[in-house]
């Protein structure tokens, strides 16, 4: 599972020129399904960005995470993240999970996200999507 996050002041989804979910300040959670994902993968991961430390405390070092700043979270399924682009010029998507197991797997991470009581939205898997954003920073991490 790749997840790129990204602290953002705002960011938002637009699916075919209406917009889809849109969050303020948080974190932007750009999701690449691999073949050998499962819910326990998820859940580790979930933790993981819910706890990751990219928020500034009092003396303006990161040591807050997406809980500890109230912010929310804007989850958007982005399959590119899987791809193999170690030779060639164009990507292999072979460890990318097939879509009829990537959906499921990809609307529990979104459940588990709402029930973890941080303000979660999130835009539509296989969606030909517009994503926009200002990232905080800039400040990028892939997990």
């Amino acid at each position: 599972m790749q997840a790129l996050i990204q602290r953002v002041s705002h960011a938002a989804v637009t699916i075919d020129g209406e917009c889809r979910a849109e969050i303020g300040r948080g974190l932007l959670l750009l999701l690449g399904l691999e073949k050998h994902d499962d819910l326990a993968v998820a859940e580790k991961t979930l933790q993981r960005v819910l706890d990751y430390r990219v928020f500034a405390d009092a003396d303006g070092k990161m040591n807050c995470s997406l809980r500890d700043s109230g912010g929310a979270l804007l989850i958007v399924s982005q399959f590119t993240l899987a791809a193999d682009t170690r030779k060639g010029r164009r990507p292999s998507f072979a460890s990318a999970m097939p879509p009829e197991q990537a959906e499921p797997l990809y609307d529990q991470f979104v459940a588990l996200a709402k029930q973890s009581g941080v303000i979660t939205a999130s835009g539509e898997f296989g969606a030909d999507m517009q994503v926009s954003l200002c990232n905080d920073g800039p400040v990028t991490f892939l997990l």
